[in-house]
């Protein structure tokens, strides 16, 4: 069983910045790739990013390529999402997850899943 634990969200003025974090526990970070996705309200579930571990190349939704950037520490068992530039569209729940199989763009591809972190971005 893996526990994955989203903090570092808050409210934020547009332009500003907010770095996630996505503590695991359990059998931690058995996937080699992990994922962030959010939802806002009223809108279905939308990939933001992901990073392979084994190579580290990483993948981004066309909206935050350029702002955000997806890391790891496997030391830690933390994944982070630090997003710069933000923007009122940016605000949502943002969730962790772990990938087990298929296309890194898809919440089905992934099993295991944070609580979500509220970020909210004022104008």
């Amino acid at each position: 069983q893996v526990q994955l634990i989203e903090s570092g969200g808050g409210l934020v003025q547009a332009g500003g910045s907010l770095r996630l974090s996505c503590a695991a526990s359990g059998r931690t970070f058995r996937s080699p790739v992990m994922g962030w996705f959010r939802q806002a309200p009223g809108k279905e579930r939308e990939f933001v990013a992901a990073l392979s571990g084994n190579a580290g190349n990483t993948y981004y939704a066309d909206s935050v390529k350029g702002r955000f950037t997806i890391s790891r520490d496997n030391a830690k068992n933390t994944a982070y999402l630090q997003m710069n530039s933000l923007k009122p569209e940016d605000t949502a729940v943002y969730y962790c997850a772990q990938w087990v199989g298929g296309s890194f763009y898809s919440p089905s591809a992934y099993d295991y899943w944070g609580q979500g972190t509220q970020v909210t971005v004022s104008s």
